[in-house]
C-alpha cells in the first residue's frame, strides 16, 4: 500500500546551508547548534496547479517557516497555515476523493476532516492564532507571476515542538474560473464566510511533515489508501538540487571521517574556499 500522504519530510542533519541554497531558501536558523530542519514539498489541490517548498526550522521554542510557492492566483492574498494535531492524532493532507457533494471543488470543511483544524495562522503580521484563519490582510500576497515568498519566526508552546512532525502546511486560494480573482461566480460563497467567496478559502496545496525524529508516535498509525496523492511529481522525497545537496554534503562528512582516521596527515587541495 502507498501512504496517502500529499508531500514528504527530510530531517535536514548534514550540510544544511547547501540544502538550502538547492532549495533557494536562506535558512540562518538552520546553522544554529541544537536546532533542528526539515522541508515540506507542497503539492496542488483542486487541480489548482500550484506547488512549493517550505522548510520549518525549530531552536528552542523559535520556530522559522519558509515558504516558496508557485502557481499561486496572482495579486492575490493566500491564506495559509499549520494544520493538524499536537496531541498525536495522525492527519494527512486530502484528495479529490474527499469533494464529498462532488460538486468538483475540494472545500475547506471537506477537506479539514482529513488535515485537521488551524493550528497556527502564518500570517505576515500580529497574532498567529487559529482565529486568525482568514485575517486575509495579514496573509501574503502572491506576485503578478503567481509567485509567493513567505519568512517568520514566532514563539510556540512545546506541544507544537513535540509534535512538529504531526503539523502539515496548506495553503488556500483557487481560481475556478481563471478569471484573475477570487469570485463568488467560480464556486459560490465560502462555507466559512459567506462574505468571502469559496475560491478564496478553499484548498489549493498542502504538504505534509513525514519522518520527522521529534514528537510522539502518531494515534492509529499512518493512514494509507491507494495510489499517488494528487501533484505529486513521480512520489519524489526530495528535489535534485536539494538531493544532490545533501550528496555532497554528506560524501563531505564521510571524506572528512576518513582523514582525521588516518595515520598520516595528507595534504588536500580544495577550489572555492572551505566548505
Amino acid at each position: 500500500m502507498i501512504a496517502k500522504r500529499t508531500g514528504r519530510l527530510v530531517v535536514l542533519t548534514a550540510g544544511p546551508a547547501a540544502v538550502c541554497l538547492a532549495l533557494g531558501l536562506s535558512c540562518p536558523a538552520l546553522a544554529a547548534e541544537g536546532g533542528k530542519a526539515y522541508q515540506i514539498d507542497l503539492a496542488q489541490l483542486n487541480d489548482s496547479g500550484s506547488r512549493g517548498t517550505a522548510m520549518l526550522s525549530i531552536k528552542g521554542n523559535q520556530l522559522t517557516v519558509q515558504i516558496e510557492s508557485e502557481g499561486m492566483v496572482p495579486g492575490q492574498p493566500s491564506a495559509q497555515h499549520l494544520h493538524g494535531s499536537t496531541k498525536g492524532h495522525d492527519f494527512k493532507c486530502p484528495d479529490a476523493t474527499d469533494d464529498t457533494n462532488r460538486d468538483g471543488v475540494l472545500s475547506n470543511t471537506e477537506a479539514t476532516v482529513d488535515y485537521g483544524d488551524i493550528n497556527i495562522s502564518l500570517t505576515t503580521s500580529g497574532d498567529t492564532k487559529a482565529a486568525s484563519g482568514l485575517a486575509v490582510d495579514r496573509m501574503p500576497v502572491a506576485d503578478k507571476q503567481g509567485k509567493l515568498s513567505y519568512k517568520r519566526t514566532i514563539t510556540v508552546g512545546q506541544d507544537v515542538v513535540d509534535h512538529i512532525k504531526d503539523l502539515h502546511i496548506v495553503q488556500h486560494g483557487i481560481d475556478r474560473n481563471g478569471n484573475g480573482t477570487y469570485d463568488v461566480q467560480g464556486a459560490g460563497k465560502s462555507e466559512l464566510d459567506p462574505k468571502l467567496p469559496q475560491e478564496a478559502t478553499a484548498p489549493t496545496n498542502c504538504g505534509m511533515v513525514m519522518g520527522a525524529s521529534v514528537g510522539s508516535i502518531p494515534v492509529g498509525g499512518i493512514e494509507t489508501g491507494g495510489g499517488a496523492p494528487q501533484g505529486t511529481p513521480g512520489g519524489a522525497t526530495v528535489p535534485a538540487g536539494a538531493a544532490l545537496a545533501l550528496s555532497a554534503a554528506a560524501a563531505g562528512v564521510v571524506l572528512l571521517a576518513r582523514r582525521r582516521s588516518s595515520p598520516a596527515p595528507v595534504r588536500t587541495e580544495t577550489e572555492g574556499g572551505a566548505a
